[in-house]
C-alpha cells in the first residue's frame, strides 16, 4: 500500500462514511462528513504540505447529482453503450451509467485520490468501472457513444479546455450530456436543454439547501 492509499484509508476511517446520495438514493458514495475546506485542511495537516488538490471527490456535487438522476430516469441514453464520465470526481455519474445498463463505463479524473474513490464507490454499488486518463488534445476510447460530465464549469481554464474538447467530440457524432447548476463558465449557446431540477445539497457546500440544475446536451 503506497502513501496515497494509506492516507485515503485514514480519511475513510476518520472523516468519510458510506451514505446514500440524497437525489439518487439507489447510489451510495463514500462522502465527507465535514465541509470541503475542513477536510482539505485536515489532509494538509496530515501531509504537512499545502500541495494537495481540493477533495472534490468526497462530495456528490449538485451538477453530478442532476445528471445521474437524469440517467437513472432515462436509461436509454446509455443502455448497451460505451460511456466516458469526464472529470468523474466521486464516480457518481459513472455509477449511474453502469446501473442504467451501459455496456462499458470509463471514469476519468487526474486526482489520484479521486481514482481511488471511484473504484471504492463502484465496489460499494456492485458495478464495474474502468479508470481512464484523457486529455483535451486526445480522443476517447474507440466505440465511445456518450461522454458525460457533471459540474465541470466552475473554473475558467478547466471549463474553456473541456468545452472546446467536448464540442469536437460532439462534432464527431459522440453524444455529450452535461449537468450544471449555472456555474460561472457553463455554456448557454448550442445546447439542448433536457431537464431542470431542484437538487438538494448540504448547506456547507453551497451555502444553501438546494440548487437548480440544468441537464443538457451539446449540439454539434
Amino acid at each position: 500500500m503506497n502513501e496515497t492509499q494509506r492516507l485515503f484509508e485514514k480519511l475513510l476511517g476518520d472523516f468519510i462514511a458510506l451514505k446514500p446520495v440524497a437525489f439518487c438514493p439507489p447510489i451510495q458514495l463514500y462522502t465527507s462528513q465535514v465541509a470541503a475546506e475542513t477536510l482539505w485542511q485536515q489532509i494538509q495537516d496530515i501531509l504537512k504540505s499545502n500541495d494537495f488538490p481540493i477533495p472534490f471527490w468526497a462530495y456528490p456535487w449538485v451538477g453530478g447529482q442532476g445528471l445521474a438522476r437524469y440517467i437513472l430516469d432515462h436509461p436509454e441514453i446509455v443502455r448497451g453503450k460505451k460511456i466516458v464520465d469526464f472529470a468523474s470526481g466521486s464516480g457518481l455519474v459513472a455509477i449511474a451509467a453502469a446501473l442504467a445498463g451501459a455496456k462499458k463505463v470509463y471514469a476519468c479524473d487526474i486526482d489520484p485520490f479521486a481514482r481511488l474513490a471511484i473504484l471504492r464507490n463502484a465496489k460499494a454499488n456492485n458495478v464495474k468501472i474502468k479508470l481512464k486518463t484523457l486529455s483535451f488534445h486526445g480522443g476517447v476510447p474507440w466505440g465511445t457513444a456518450c461522454v458525460l460530465g457533471g459540474d465541470i464549469f466552475y473554473e475558467h481554464r478547466m471549463a474553456y479546455g473541456a468545452l472546446a474538447w467536448l464540442r469536437k467530440l460532439a462534432g464527431k457524432g459522440i453524444e455529450v450530456f452535461l449537468g450544471d447548476p449555472g456555474r460561472a463558465y457553463m455554456p448557454h449557446e448550442n445546447i439542448e436543454e433536457l431537464a431542470i431540477m431542484n437538487v438538494p445539497t448540504p448547506y456547507r457546500l453551497e451555502d444553501k439547501d438546494s440548487r437548480e440544475v440544468m441537464v443538457f446536451k451539446l449540439i454539434r
